[in-house]
């Protein structure tokens, strides 16, 4: 099967790339919110240029999806690399309390120098930086306690920077994903394609989901004790044990859509992205 066609950059998000940067200047706290299933995919390879000296929270939107062995084993990997990541579920709130008081936290010297030099105290500037998708504007939602950012499960809703107060010790920007301008590592595209933070208009949905399949299979003869127990066979009724994931992709639209292939694509990554098929991570720390 030859690479997925999938469009990297396209114009906005560079546009927005450029404006958040004018807008990092302004700002003393980056937030960086990736996807707990795949948390090394999701790391901009620039957020460190970006950020410079400026403090930053690591947040691992999604725990919900992955289970908690493994969520144990990246707290134990991210400390290991001096971070704390910070875990949450921001659709349904679970986490961004401790994400508040990390922000507070770390804004805590920006006062203290306003102080210094005779100067009022203001509240914190933070943004939220991550690839589309990944549940930004969720969080600030929840951040916030209302509705005031667009929200949805897909990719490029956030199309341009607004900033939103949090409290009276917050300000936060709300910034459209970035992506970076290549990504050469094939499994990397493959595993944002499933988990969609980069937006289903950007790659094909019958490759795609054969690649799922393929990649589950791995998973499972890897580390099989980390996963729900056959959740294909378990969804569909189909076991994907020694067949491709063409194969298999062919032999459940056949079964089940009445032979339309693409159909059966977009429910398979639609299960898996609603956590139909159980909490399934895509990444594993590394060794």
């Amino acid at each position: 099967m030859t690479s997925p066609p999938i469009q990297w950059y396209p114009g906005h998000i560079a546009k927005a790339e450029k404006a958040l940067k004018e807008q990092l200047k302004l700002v003393d706290v980056v937030l960086e919110v990736r996807d707990a299933r795949i948390p090394l995919v999701t790391q901009h390879p620039l957020v460190s240029q970006w950020t410079g000296s400026k403090m930053r929270v690591l947040v691992l939107n999604r725990v919900d999806m992955i289970p908690p062995q493994v969520r144990q084993l990246w707290i134990d990997w991210f400390r290991r690399q001096g971070e704390t990541p910070y875990f949450t579920d921001a659709q349904h709130g679970k986490g961004t309390a401790a994400v508040t008081l990390a922000a507070q936290a770390a804004g805590v010297g920006v006062n203290q120098r306003r102080s210094d030099r005779g100067m009022l105290p203001r509240p914190v500037r933070a943004v939220a930086i991550g690839f589309p998708n990944v549940g930004k504007s969720a969080l600030i939602n929840r951040l916030l306690g209302k509705r005031v950012v667009e929200s949805a499960r897909r990719a490029g809703v956030t199309k341009q920077l607004r900033w939103v107060r949090i409290s009276e010790e917050i300000e936060l920007l709300d910034a459209p994903g970035v992506i970076p301008a290549r990504l050469d590592d094939r499994d990397a595209a493959i595993k944002l394609a499933i988990c969609d933070d980069i937006g289903e208009a950007s790659y094909n949905n019958q490759q795609i989901g054969a690649e799922f399949v393929d990649l589950l299979t791995y998973l499972e003869a890897t580390a099989g004790h980390l996963l729900p127990k056959s959740p294909l066979r378990s969804r569909y009724g189909l076991d994907a044990t020694n067949v491709t994931g063409e194969d298999y992709l062919l032999t459940l639209a056949n079964e089940k859509f009445k032979g339309d292939t693409e159909r059966a694509a977009r429910q398979l990554l639609n299960d898996f992205r609603k956590g139909l098929l159980g909490s399934i991570p895509l990444e594993l720390p590394p060794n």
